[in-house]
């Protein structure tokens, strides 16, 4: 069985989205077009296309760029009938964490010239809240570069069953050779919204243009 031995994980965001953070707790990028307001063709541009930009809602929340994830560079690492499209929904529906602080910085390089949020989270805190809905991903899913990983809706592992098996569902259902028990989770991801996250918080830190990360 893998060993569960993170007691922090790692979540950052426009500086600009911590009063809504305050206010609403940490919702994905689909929560916040419903809080938004917006449906239709401009709903489906932002939630199903690739953003070579980050934007800014209606309701003042910023939503990050993903550049490192191109179409067609997707197109080629999915499976079954799942398109590019589908993939950014996937993404779009989840609140996501890091569960190493390192990748978080290489996060950072490329918001460096704007400040940013980081919410240091008491993970048992956390998964004693939600961790029927928690998945663990083996990669950053928000990259389709370089060599990437293959992925479908099964990349996202339940949480309860990376504890049971590790990553046989995954290598199962993506025909893939098994990660060994060893490889590191790198994502936990939550569906929705976590409206009490801030309870779960144990460190916030506020990172100037060009800070980075340090604990």
């Amino acid at each position: 069985m893998p060993i569960w031995n993170y007691r922090c994980i790692y979540h950052m965001t426009e500086a600009s989205n911590w009063p809504s953070i305050q206010r609403s707790g940490l919702l994905s990028t689909s929560r916040l077009l419903d809080l938004a307001g917006l449906s239709g063709a401009e709903r489906y541009a932002i939630e199903r296309h690739q953003r070579l930009r980050s934007q800014l809602l209606p309701n003042g929340a910023t939503i990050r760029d993903q550049r490192p994830i191109p179409p067609a560079a997707l197109a080629r690492c999915l499976t079954g009938d799942m398109k590019p499209e589908d993939w950014y929904a996937e993404l779009n529906r989840r609140v996501f964490f890091w569960l190493d602080p390192k990748r978080l910085n290489r996060q950072r390089r490329a918001s460096r010239r704007s400040p940013q949020i980081v919410l240091v989270i008491d993970a048992d805190c956390l998964l004693s809240r939600y961790a029927s809905a928690a998945t663990l991903t083996a990669f950053n899913t928000g990259n389709a570069r370089r060599k990437p990983a293959r992925r479908g809706r099964q990349t996202f592992v339940p949480y309860a069953r990376w504890r049971e098996s590790g990553w046989v569902s995954e290598a199962a259902a993506l025909e893939t050779s098994c990660r060994p028990l060893s490889h590191a989770p790198v994502e936990l991801a939550i569906p929705g919204a976590i409206e009490d996250i801030l309870e779960t918080v144990v460190l916030v830190r506020r990172l100037e243009v060009d800070e980075y990360l340090s604990l």
